[in-house]
Formats: C-alpha cells, sequence, structure tokens
C-alpha cells in the first residue's frame, strides 16, 4: 500500500519558533501487549535525508523492519532506548511506566535534548521535558519514524528470547500480544513470570483468576502528568 513519507517538518517548525538545535523523537511498543515491557525508543536524526522506505513499524514486513532498523542504527546522530518491566507496569499502571521508560530512553541520549516529539495525542512525559505531541507522527515525522522502527525490532528480539522457555506461547511471533496461540496457551498454562497480572484478560480465566493482582493505582494518570497534552510552543 503507498504510504507518504515522513518529513521533518516538525522539526523545522520547532527549531524556528523555539530555536531548539537537539530534537528527540520518541515512540513507544508493547503498550497493548499482554506480556512482557513497553519499550520506547528517543531518536536524534538531524534533518538529513532518511533512509529509503521509512515509516511507521507497523506498515513495514518484519524481514524490511529489521533491515531498516540495522540500517537506521547506523545512520541516526544517536538513539537510546528505555524499557519499563511488566512488574513496573503492575506497580504504576501504564501511563507511569511510559513515562518511566521514555525517561529512560531520553536520559540515555549522549546529549539532552531541546525538544522531544511524541508521537500520539496525549503527552505521557510532562515536565520539565518540553514536548510537542504529534497525532501519527511515526508515519509523518521522520526521527519518530526512526524511533517506531528501532523499538519495534529491539522489543520483539527481546520478547523473542523470553519466549525461549514458553515456546507454547510463541512470543516469537506475537511479541506478547493475544494471537490466537498466545490465547489458547494462557487457557492451558496460565500466565508465564512474564505476564502482566493486573491486566482484565485474566478476568476471562477461571482456572487463572486467582493470580490476578489487585491495582495500587486508581486510574491511567499519575502525578506530574494529568492534563498535561503537549508544551504549548
Amino acid at each position: 500500500m503507498p504510504y507518504e513519507a515522513p518529513t521533518h517538518t516538525v522539526e523545522r517548525s520547532l527549531r524556528a519558533t523555539t530555536g531548539a538545535k537537539v530534537i528527540a523523537g520518541v515512540d513507544e511498543v508493547g503498550r497493548g501487549a499482554w506480556a512482557g515491557p513497553v519499550t520506547v525508543c528517543a531518536a536524534v536524526t538531524g534533518l538529513r535525508r532518511p533512509p529509503e522506505g521509512l515509516t511507521d513499524s507497523k506498515l513495514l514486513t518484519p524481514k524490511r523492519r529489521t533491515s531498516l532498523a540495522a540500517e537506521l542504527e547506523g545512520w541516526v546522530t544517536a538513539h537510546a532506548l528505555g524499557h519499563a518491566s511488566h512488574e513496573e507496569i503492575d506497580a504504576l499502571g501504564m501511563t507511569a511506566a511510559l513515562r518511566l521508560a521514555a525517561v529512560r530512553a531520553l536520559e540515555g541520549l549522549p546529549v539532552r535534548p531541546d525538544a522531544v516529539i511524541l508521537d500520539g495525542k496525549h503527552d505521557y512525559l510532562g515536565t520539565p521535558w518540553r514536548v510537542r505531541t504529534v497525532i501519527k507522527g511515526d508515519r509523518s515525522c521522520v526521527a519518530v519514524a526512526a524511533a517506531s522502527v528501532i523499538a519495534k525490532v529491539r522489543r520483539d528480539k527481546l520478547m523473542a528470547e523470553l519466549g525461549f522457555e514458553h515456546a507454547d506461547f510463541d512470543f516469537a511471533a506475537n511479541a506478547g500480544y493475544p494471537s490466537p496461540v498466545h490465547r489458547a496457551a494462557l487457557a492451558e498454562r496460565g500466565p508465564t513470570p512474564y505476564h502482566r497480572l493486573t491486566w482484565a484478560y485474566l478476568d476471562g480465566l477461571p482456572r487463572w483468576r486467582h493470580l490476578k493482582k489487585a491495582r495500587s493505582w486508581a486510574d491511567e494518570s499519575a502525578p506530574g502528568i494529568e492534563g498535561q497534552l503537549g508544551f504549548d510552543f
């Protein structure tokens, strides 16, 4: 299916209106999975022309995504990944876990960004980060698209490694998302040590419902994040 290539339009706008010089694109993967961490990549690309075929990782075949990620890791100016484990997701809730993973990624960069382009509508980073949220930024912004591809490939590899001892769950193919094979294995064997145990899928598994953990957080907001939908540039 044809798609428009991402551009540096948002980054150029931020540079012109705010004076920001180092701008990181940030994207996550694993938010909707039932097992494994949520992973965030922060990528700094400058204004160079990106590799051919760069777009949202979800639009690429696994083979193309893997080859493009390898190319991108040598092409970007800098990149870093951050993870929040399934235990941290259970303990904190997804919004706070996303922020934790994103901060780990951003702090892993060699230079602190002056601004961040964050994929999506909601700013889960909050202060002190200066954030521009962009809906479908993984398709329209070069740095966010690069982060999307790198994050997806790295997390997929991690999930395949975690699945070595749990072959029935086929994490190598589904990356912890609820595929038919994953659902069947859950019903038969119950959750692995990598499953998120505060999630509602356990309500539909009578044999394993007793393993569900109560949430210690009231909702999907977290202190310092709630109500922030992007830095007003």
